[in-house]
């Protein structure tokens, strides 16, 4: 059965009207803030562990930006009470998140850690409070990726991309909590001092604050859990991009016409993704550098490359007999 595939209904422009607007709007300051964070690394050029310290605020700016641009979307696409519920929800994680980032800029702008900080008990108080606006924020997007999974999109591709999606961020976002715990180096401190000033770390294997990749600042001498959970939390954009995209090139190639294989590419697409999320985080947790892979990374990356081509040209060149739901 060859299907006529026509452009998403979930790219209309026009049904912007209808999309969440507490999340729309928090998109729009996001990115006005992500602007206004490269003006102030130029014109403040403090450091903090070895990064700019307005790096962090313009990285969670862009972040966020995508991240409630795209959940903008997805309430729209709920109708009824489930609507209702993904829209408090939302505007809880809105709330939560917007909270969480005034305390990045407030310490920014004090040139203090805003994650693991516990130089004093203040930041220590503060970051305790972050931590429960975090855990708040995924709650409340739990609630939303639960409701999201009654959406009814008619393009099957999408319909899938958007669940995997959800289901792939949601994880990704749960990665934050591996960089909660004292490292090795901070116990020892804790254990001779009594105290040390940070309390958890992104870095696995050397200290936080060494050479990283220019503004991401992913280290480059050690494993780095941020990837991963920047990685994971993306999936939201990446894979109904991904559907987005097959739609687009059925309408000239007439392999990617039957819905079925458009499915059978999305849900490679979504065990792929998530898959590459599990074998980032384990490059991390042996204190890999992301560009330094070692031989046994190497050889587990080209396993993966492997099984997904295959899965892909299995996806392709299999007949279809019947819509995939």
């Amino acid at each position: 059965m060859t299907t006529t595939v026509d452009p998403p209904a979930a790219l209309d422009t026009a049904r912007m009207r209808t999309w969440h607007r507490p999340s729309l709007w928090f998109a729009a300051a996001m990115a006005v803030a992500a602007v206004l964070t490269v003006a102030a690394m130029l014109l403040d050029q403090r450091t903090l562990l070895g990064a700019p310290v307005w790096a962090k605020p313009f990285k969670f700016a862009v972040s966020g930006a995508l991240y409630y641009f795209t959940w903008s979307w997805l309430v729209s696409l709920l109708r009824g009470r489930l609507r209702t519920v993904a829209s408090v929800a939302t505007t809880v994680s809105v709330v939560l998140f917007a909270g969480e980032y005034v305390a990045i800029v407030f310490q920014a702008a004090r040139a203090r850690p805003s994650h693991f900080a516990n130089t004093s008990p203040f930041d220590a108080a503060l970051f305790q409070v972050m931590g429960m606006m975090v855990a708040g924020l995924w709650l409340a997007t739990l609630v939303t990726t639960v409701v999201l999974m009654f959406t009814r999109i008619e393009d099957r591709a999408v319909y899938w991309a958007v669940r995997t999606g959800a289901v792939v961020a949601l994880l990704g976002a749960g990665l934050g909590a591996t960089m909660t715990g004292p490292t090795t180096i901070e116990r020892a401190e804790i254990k001779a001092t009594g105290h040390s000033d940070l309390i958890g770390a992104h870095s696995v294997g050397v200290a936080d604050g060494g050479p990283g990749l220019p503004l991401l600042g992913w280290s480059t001498t050690g494993g780095d859990l941020r990837i991963a959970h920047f990685v994971g939390l993306h999936a939201l954009q990446a894979l109904p991009l991904l559907a987005f995209g097959l739609a687009v090139l059925a309408t000239r190639l007439p392999q990617l016409r039957e819905s079925a294989v458009r499915v059978r590419l999305v849900w490679t697409g979504s065990v792929g993704y998530a898959a590459l999320v599990g074998l980032i985080l384990w490059q991390a947790e042996r204190g890999e550098p992301l560009i330094r892979p070692s031989g046994t990374t190497l050889a587990a990356a080209g396993l993966l490359a492997g099984v997904i081509a295959a899965a892909i040209a299995a996806s392709v060149l299999t007949p279809a007999r019947k819509a995939v739901r």
